[in-house]
């Protein structure tokens, strides 16, 4: 019985230890990928920091050779480095995996970069004291402060940035569908067919809606113009523009122009204003139509 145990035990550990190295690999990858993607975003902010210490010299460091200082201010800026590192990588790594074990509980959003600036102004200021021998006091402690709250506040206009980024990308790509759905309903809906049927009966025109560039009255008939192979053509049938407008209320591209106008808005090339008056101009057609007071915002809006 205990060799079998033993056994038993020995096959789990076997099961159990490539389990363990899948995680330890996959843990070190997802590190690698993200000092990949973050790394001249780290680079930029410290080699920033570096120029900023190196020309404005905020600490004494005449007692160091050029050579030196290079060296001395470039120590700083790894620090910044590595305090970013520290916070955006391994720490959000942390916090991720916390949030997914306890989904209820949410870390404030400023933890990070509040831990961020208090680890590298420690840091900075260890190493101003120990290493550049420089008196940490409260003037300097301030100007420490203000250069490790840099990288943080840099950090976080870039991810606003990302995510304003990334919400537009969203917002172009639903935009591009509606679209698209648009534009398919449009051609059903434009290809779709309608009679005018003259008072008496005695003559009928059959159109598609996307033909029909206006109508409006003459007297006692109606004259509609259409497209019929690129060119404009008429058609006079004997009835009333309020009829023929009650037939074409549920197509929502045709609206009231003038009291003796409807136009069909697919057609309209732009909404001019002369002195107090408004006209419209059809594409490829030389007869303006008028516009009313009344119908005049209604239309802009359609257009």
């Amino acid at each position: 019985m205990k060799s079998t145990e033993n056994n038993t035990d020995k096959q789990t550990n076997n099961q159990e230890e490539p389990k363990k190295l899948f995680v330890v690999n996959a843990g070190l990858n997802l590190f690698i990928i993200h000092v990949r993607n973050n790394l001249g975003l780290f680079l930029s902010i410290s080699f920033g920091v570096f120029l900023f210490v190196l020309f404005f010299q905020p600490f004494n460091l005449d007692y160091f050779e050029f050579n030196n200082r290079l060296i001395f201010v470039a120590g700083m800026a790894t620090i910044v480095f590595f305090g970013m590192v520290i916070i955006r990588i391994i720490f959000k790594s942390i916090t991720q995996k916390y949030q997914q074990r306890y989904p209820d509980y949410e870390l404030p959003d400023y933890l990070g970069s509040f831990l961020m600036w208090l680890i590298v102004s420690v840091a900075l200021a260890f190493y101003l004291h120990y290493v550049g021998l420089i008196e940490i006091t409260f003037y300097c402690m301030v100007k420490i402060s203000l250069i490790a709250m840099a990288p943080p506040i840099i950090l976080r206009f870039y991810d606003n940035f990302q995510e304003l980024s990334k919400q537009n990308q969203r917002l172009i790509k639903e935009k591009q569908q509606i679209e698209t759905l648009i534009e398919r309903y449009q051609d059903d809906y434009m290809n779709q067919s309608i009679e005018f049927i003259s008072e008496n009966l005695s003559e009928n025109l059959n159109l598609l809606i996307k033909d029909i560039a206006f109508i409006k009255s003459a007297d006692n008939y109606v004259e509609i113009v259409y497209k019929e192979a690129d060119q404009f053509k008429k058609k006079l049938i004997r009835n009333t523009l309020k009829n023929i407008e009650l037939q074409i209320r549920p197509f929502s591209n045709f609206n009231r122009c003038h009291r003796t106008s409807i136009v069909n808005t697919h057609f309209v090339e732009k909404l001019r204003k002369m002195y107090n008056n408004y006209w419209i101009t059809i594409k490829g057609y030389s007869e303006e139509l008028p516009v009313s007071r009344q119908y005049l915002l209604k239309l802009r809006e359609a257009l």
